[in-house]
């Protein structure tokens, strides 16, 4: 059974596993859209609404916001502590510390909005939002004033209270707290904000596409953290800590893997009455050391109390002079603890998209003293290894199958990879080696070696040698250069910042070329496609033509006129018209049409085969010509010479083909054109279109002289990927080697100017052939001729294919044609074109439908991709 015969009949039960897991999600949603959040009310918690916060704004909506009070009465308390959790988090953090707390204390523990029992539909999340939600509550409760003490994120509201209303703060506790940003994550906000928005669509994406009934909101990583830390601008942080004036206690771990000690040290340096307590503890210190905590913030508030912590005011001379200096971006620490591992995974990511420019950035960070060379190492070895030895492992285990599968269909080509083959049968496991110094084709190669069934221990062998060699190598020149890259992009910023990634993404696409004879050759071809416009790719050659398309619309008052042009083609021939009809609209009664037979997709792969093998003994053998029955540019397109590949192709294909006869001799392509209700029409372009050859001198091989040639260097991937199993072959001196099969442009066929083969004779031939179908007046006959001499007599040729409406007077792309005279010929063609179909239109055509269009485009689409699994 055929790939595509199994994918088809795995299809039912894929979509009884997705119809399943529909209805559980639609289940799961009601019932989390019906959750109570009240109903998470502890005994002894409060509630309160508050006005909804969005950026500067409140309500009209409202919040619900948790509480509970614990210690003594207002009127007997010696002070209010405000005990602020972090993300993820909840009142239940404070449950230990707060009974450890000096019993002469008010002790008030919110849930933050978002968290714990409050309500969590919240516009904002961000520390400011909390900041205004904790002096809502404060007035609520009628709190004046209070000592606030904020556990890691809970530091960055507790900065933002402060800012709000610095009077209602008496002191300020930062245990294991959030700091500023240069030395939060990767020490830059545009690049933490983008981890921090990754994350939060990750959550997003589990909360909405797992049917958790609800049980989502109540992860430790849920929603509120992640909306937490992307609403928080973190830039805020540092300017409000140079102007705290409160007095402040800093309690930070040693060994601190979410907050690095150097944050903490940083916020006593900017803090310059802050006094810094340094635990031997982790980022946990008010689990793991709540009586320690207890104590020293029972003490720091008795002298907050009694006026014995200094105000900033306050601070010693010393202390407001360094508090003055600026940030030195040289202080910062290599990562370390979460930082590091993010930075180590980010690696072992970032090799699977580009193990180069991955290598270049962890040197850059190893220059910059953000990282320590020995992890960067690891992890872009690791990332290598895991992601090529699991293309080889994919390869082996799921074959040439794979490639037509997201997502290695979106990196792989069916093409990249039978030459990748073709080169490692060349070359053996030594090609593993090679690759890895030739970017674009390591991903192929790897593939490769494993649809080929290489030894595994081989491939490690080659792969590990590669690997030790050109990553050290790589990070080495990196680490090198890094230091005026900073000074760069210290001076310059983000400009210099692009700048540098260009040249990187320069260097591993062209620099790393220029050391070897293909990849130069290969840069000369990609040279002359965009200095020479015949090669040019469609959007830089059309605009110019589809702008005059449309402005022929408004002065036609429809662009659906064109579709009357041909009223016999559906559509007019805009897209996905079908060959076989159209072949059999032509009167053959004197041969003049080339034989074919259908080949339905949906038959039986055995009754397919059979019917093919038949087909192809009525049409004269082998070689035989096997198209989509719906295609454009030659897509597709196979002249295929024995019954083995025939069954092969036959057993494969997703979408109906053609069998046609192969025709021998020079092909053509020959535009007629004639007007509505005219007795005759004209011949508007003729194309030669030449099938390119090489010769051979003995000493260079077919992929050099393919290199070497001056045109057919350009369309050297073309060429090659049609001759995969001969490239390393030397053709003797003298001979010929013929490049492509069929006459089409893209496939590398060369075009040029036939006007000179416009007879009478041959004229009044297609003319009549023209006549002979009926509502055909706009097209391009692709013919096949015994000579050029029948041709211009009319006579001795076979139509290969007949095209509508997108057909073009291909006699444009003669390489001694100037861009200008192509932009003028198309446009005349799409003037005729218009003017037709307006004129058929008054004759009583009807003009296709807007839905019918785009039924015809999106079919035509399905059965590309079809084709091309």
């Amino acid at each position: 059974m055929s790939e595509n015969a199994k994918a088809k009949a795995r299809r039912p039960w894929l979509r009884g596993i997705l119809v399943l897991w529909v209805a559980l999600l639609a289940a799961s949603h009601i019932s989390w859209s019906r959750e109570d959040p009240t109903a998470r009310l502890a005994a002894g918690d409060s509630s309160v609404r508050l006005l909804a916060v969005d950026g500067d704004t409140r309500g009209p909506e409202q919040v619900l916001a948790c509480y509970t009070i614990m210690g003594a009465a207002p009127e007997a308390a010696r002070a209010t502590l405000v005990l602020i959790h972090g993300s993820p988090g909840s009142m239940q953090d404070f449950d230990a510390l707060a009974a450890l707390l000096p019993q002469d204390l008010r002790v008030l523990v919110p849930d933050l909005p978002g968290f714990g029992c409050s309500g969590r539909s919240l516009p904002d999340y961000s520390a400011r939002a909390h900041g205004v939600y904790l002096l809502q509550l404060l007035d609520e409760l009628e709190i004046e004033k209070a000592h606030l003490v904020a556990f890691s994120m809970g530091g960055a509201v507790a900065m933002e209270l402060a800012s709000l209303a610095p009077e209602r703060v008496a002191s300020v506790a930062l245990v294991a707290a959030l700091g500023v940003e240069e030395l939060e994550l990767f020490g830059d906000h545009e690049l933490n904000h983008l981890v921090h928005i990754f994350q939060l669509r990750l959550i997003q994406l589990a909360r909405w596409g797992l049917p958790h009934f609800g049980g989502a909101d109540e992860w430790i990583l849920g929603l509120s953290y992640g909306r937490n830390f992307t609403d928080t601008d973190q830039r805020r942080i540092r300017p409000i800590l140079e102007t705290l004036a409160a007095p402040t206690l800093i309690v930070h771990g040693q060994r601190d893997f979410l907050v690095p000690l150097a944050a903490a040290r940083e916020t006593w340096r900017i803090v310059p009455q802050a006094e810094l307590v340094e635990l031997d503890a982790s980022h946990f210190v008010l689990w793991n050391h709540t009586e320690q905590v207890a104590d020293l913030l029972g003490d720091f508030v008795a002298k907050a109390e009694a006026g014995a912590m200094p105000l900033r005011s306050e601070a010693s001379g010393e202390r407001l002079a360094a508090a003055a200096r600026p940030f030195d971006p040289a202080s910062i620490p290599p990562a370390s603890g979460l930082t590091l591992l993010l930075l180590v995974l980010l690696l072992v990511v970032g090799t699977w998209v580009s193990e180069d420019l991955t290598v270049i950035a962890a040197g850059l960070m190893v220059a910059q003293g953000r990282l320590a060379i020995g992890p960067a190492l690891c992890g872009c070895t690791a990332g290598i290894l895991i992601g090529d030895v699991g293309l080889f492992l994919a390869g082996r285990v799921f074959g040439r199958a794979l490639v037509a599968r997201a997502p290695l269909r979106w990196f792989l080509t069916v093409e990249a990879l039978d030459r990748a083959s073709a080169w490692f049968q060349r070359l053996g496991p030594r090609a593993v080696f090679l690759s890895r110094l030739m970017p674009g084709l390591r991903l192929p190669t790897y593939f490769a070696a494993g649809v080929l069934r290489t030894s595994l221990l081989k491939f490690l062998f080659y792969f590990t040698l590669a690997v030790l060699f050109w990553t050290p190598l790589l990070l080495g020149f990196a680490v090198l250069f890094g230091d005026q890259a900073r000074e760069l992009i210290e001076a310059w910023g983000l400009p210099a910042l692009v700048l540098l990634v260009l040249v990187l993404l320069l260097f591993e696409r062209v620099g790393l070329r220029l050391f070897t004879f293909r990849g130069r050759r290969s840069l000369v071809g990609t040279w002359r496609r965009w200095t020479q416009w015949e090669f040019w790719p469609p959007f830089a050659f059309y605009p110019p033509i589809v702008a005059y398309i449309l402005m022929l619309g408004l002065f036609y008052r429809s662009l659906r006129v064109l579709t009357a042009v041909n009223p016999g083609i559906p559509s007019g021939g805009l897209i996905g018209e079908h060959k076989s009809k159209i072949l059999a609209g032509i009167d053959n009664s004197n041969g003049f049409v080339a034989e074919f037979r259908l080949l339905r997709a949906h038959a039986d792969e055995h009754q397919r085969v059979v019917e093919a093998m038949s087909a192809a003994e009525a049409l004269g053998g082998f070689p035989i010509v096997f198209k989509p029955e719906v295609g454009q540019r030659g897509s597709g397109v196979v002249v295929v010479k024995t019954s083995d590949e025939l069954t092969e192709l036959v057993s494969a294909m997703a979408v109906d083909h053609i069998l046609q006869e192969f025709v021998a001799g020079p092909e053509y392509g020959i535009f007629y054109i004639r007007q509505s209700g005219a007795s005759r029409g004209s011949l508007f372009s003729i194309t030669e279109k030449i099938i390119p050859q090489l010769v051979g001198d003995g000493e260079h091989t077919l992929e050099e002289l393919i290199l070497l040639g001056k045109r057919s260097v350009v369309m050297a991937p073309q060429y090659m990927r049609r001759h995969l199993a001969q490239l390393d072959e030397v053709p003797k001196h003298g001979e010929r080697i013929q490049l492509v099969d069929i006459g089409t442009h893209c496939r590398g066929a060369i075009f040029k100017n036939g006007q000179r083969l416009a007879t009478p004779a041959l004229a009044a031939r297609i003319d009549k052939l023209s006549r002979s179908f009926n509502g055909f007046y706009f097209g391009r006959f692709d013919v096949r001729a015994e000579s050029e001499e029948a041709l211009l007599a009319g006579r001795d040729f076979k139509v290969l294919e007949l095209n509508g409406l997108t057909s073009e007077a291909a006699h444009i792309y003669d390489p001694e044609t100037s861009i200008f005279e192509a932009w003028r010929v198309l446009g005349r063609q799409w003037r005729l074109a218009f003017e037709i179909g307006a004129a058929n239109h008054a004759a009583g055509a009807e003009l296709s439908s807007w839905s019918s269009i785009l039924r015809e485009v999106f079919g035509y689409s399905a059965k590309q991709r079809s084709h091309n699994i």
